[in-house]
């Protein structure tokens, strides 16, 4: 299975490669936004309060990873689904698609977090704990937004749906990265953060376990 996963995953790059402009909208999307923001809270005049740095932060991240991985499923056709139905199992199907927007998520989070430091500055005391919670934040939303994906893709590409399914379950994810990155930015001790951490890590298996018990029922439909 590993060997379906590695190709599966280098077929994703490879039309990402020759399709730059989803990548490509998606970086200008990040670079906007955080520059819209700057202009629109006059951050010019004066530093940014942290709460505010973080929350817009991650307020950013959040649709610029929705932007990115929703279009997992959505883009593929019936007949392409089809041939990905013989040729491998579905269980190597969602695991591809959850590593792959896992590693796309977390190259965007980067990006946001250096723009947002040239832009309001860094704020950041404890920049370990800040960047694992990045990347548990990001594997969460892939998980999550991966999953809801495919089962949108069967409702006749209901982007309405997508929202609703995920709603629910970004927002634990969310509120955790948020509080996790404000101790960080505070510099707190940080065993104080390892419940909150380890809570990330079980909300990220629960949804990554999940996806891989229920997709092959819905990839048989």
């Amino acid at each position: 299975m590993w060997k379906e996963i590695a190709v599966l995953i280098k077929k994703e790059a490879v039309l990402e490669w020759r399709q730059k402009y989803a990548i490509n909208g998606i970086l200008l999307y990040v670079v906007s936004a955080v520059f819209i923001t700057y202009l629109s809270m006059g951050a010019g005049q004066g530093t940014l309060a942290v709460p505010t740095w973080n929350a817009l932060y991650w307020i950013i991240i959040l649709f610029s990873s929705v932007n990115a991985v929703a279009k997992s499923f959505i883009q593929e056709h019936q007949g392409r689904q089809l041939y990905y139905y013989m040729i491998a199992s579905p269980e190597a199907i969602i695991l591809s698609k959850i590593i792959y927007n896992s590693l796309l998520t977390l190259v965007l989070a980067t990006l946001g977090y250096l723009v947002f430091s040239v832009v309001f500055g860094n704020p950041v005391i404890d920049q370990g704990i800040f960047l694992l919670n990045l990347f548990l934040g990001a594997l969460g939303f892939s998980a999550c937004l991966t999953m809801v994906s495919a089962i949108a893709s069967k409702a006749n590409n209901n982007a309405t749906l997508m929202a609703i399914l995920s709603f629910p379950v970004l927002i634990p994810i969310l509120l955790m990265a948020i509080e996790v990155s404000k101790n960080a930015i505070d510099g707190i001790d940080r065993g104080l953060n390892m419940e909150k951490m380890l809570t990330l890590v079980a909300i990220n298996a629960i949804i990554a376990a999940t996806s891989y018990i229920l997709f092959p029922y819905l990839w048989r439909s």
